[in-house]
């Protein structure tokens, strides 16, 4: 699969958005996927955009949104927007309802949105424990798939 991971922070930035999004296309690459990580959504070529930051990458999100109405589109929290922008910036507030999925760090964070978009937020937690037992790989691609795309 092709993704397009957005941020809003530059190349070479050691701020949590980048090192987020850093994180994560080494691990989706590490599954088998072709990850591109840009600050904005340009008509890169991609299967999917997971963006992260609803209120700094809203251009990006409508404008995959514009270009790619049935294709979907993860957009991930941040605490600035969990604990502010998604209340109070109109912006924020359109990329929950383009997103398909939404990705919250916290448990408690889904509580943040509006009623009708909770059953589309997932919790991924940052830091947690390797499990002792071995999951393959391909397993859990399979198994993140079905989730981001199907909900499932």
């Amino acid at each position: 699969m092709r993704i397009c991971l957005v941020t809003p922070a530059p190349p070479r930035s050691r701020k949590g958005n980048r090192v987020t999004a850093l994180r994560w296309a080494r691990l989706l690459r590490s599954l088998g996927h072709r990850v591109v990580v840009a600050e904005q959504y340009h008509q890169q070529r991609c299967d999917l955009l997971i963006a992260l930051h609803a209120g700094r990458s809203a251009a990006s999100i409508v404008h995959y949104r514009e270009t790619h109405p049935s294709a979907p589109l993860i957009l991930a929290l941040t605490g600035t927007d969990v604990y502010d922008a998604i209340h109070i910036r109109p912006e924020a507030q359109r990329s929950l309802e383009l997103a398909d999925r939404l990705v919250v760090l916290q448990p408690l964070a889904s509580a943040e949105l509006p009623i009708h978009l909770r059953p589309r937020a997932r919790v991924i937690y940052q830091s947690v424990p390797r499990p002792r037992f071995h999951v393959s790989p391909r397993r859990m691609f399979s198994r993140f798939a079905c989730w981001a795309i199907c909900g499932l």
